[in-house]
C-alpha cells in the first residue's frame, strides 16, 4: 500500500533525483537531494502555470480572430449599405432633376404658347425696346419656282 503511494507521488521524481545524485556524486547527497526535489516541484508548477497561460493564449487569440472576422464583416455589410444609400440618393436627385427639367419644360411651352403672338416689344421688359411689328415668313421654296418660272420665261 505505501509502495503504491509512493510509486504514484514520487515514482518518476524520486527516480530522476536518486539518478542525478548517482551520476553528480555530491558530498552532501540528501541535502542535495532536497534541494532538487524542491526544484523539481517549482519546476513542474512553472511548467503547469505556462502550459495554462498557453491555453489561454491560445483561446484569446481564437477570440481575436473570431472578432476580427465579425468585424471585417460589419466593415463589409456598412459598405454595402453605405453604397446603397448613394445610389438611392442618386436616384433621388436624378428623379428631382427629371422632374425639374419636365416643369422647366412645361414652363417654356406654355410661355412659347403665349409669347407666340406678340412682338418683340411685348416680349422684352426692357426699356428702350424697338417697336418691330411682326413679319411673316414665306415659304422660300415657292419663291424659288416663281424664279424659275420666270426665268424660263425671259
Amino acid at each position: 500500500m505505501e509502495s503504491a503511494y509512493l510509486q504514484k507521488h514520487l515514482g518518476a521524481c524520486l527516480t530522476q533525483g536518486l539518478a542525478e545524485v548517482a551520476r553528480i556524486r555530491p558530498v552532501d547527497p540528501i541535502e542535495y537531494l532536497a534541494l532538487w526535489l524542491y526544484k523539481y516541484k517549482e519546476n513542474v508548477t512553472m511548467e503547469k502555470l505556462r502550459e495554462k497561460e498557453m491555453a489561454d493564449l491560445e483561446r484569446d487569440r481564437e477570440l481575436a480572430l473570431m472578432e476580427q472576422e465579425m468585424m471585417e464583416r460589419l466593415r463589409a455589410e456598412e459598405l454595402v449599405f453605405q453604397q446603397q444609400q448613394l445610389e438611392l440618393e442618386m436616384q433621388e436627385k436624378e428623379r428631382q432633376r427629371l422632374e425639374e427639367l419636365q416643369r422647366a419644360q412645361e414652363l417654356l411651352e406654355k410661355n412659347a404658347a403665349a409669347d407666340s403672338g406678340k412682338t418683340l416689344a411685348e416680349i422684352s421688359d426692357r426699356y428702350g425696346a424697338p417697336k418691330l411689328s411682326r413679319v411673316e415668313e414665306v415659304d422660300e421654296s415657292i419663291l424659288s419656282d416663281v424664279a424659275l418660272n420666270i426665268d424660263q420665261d425671259l
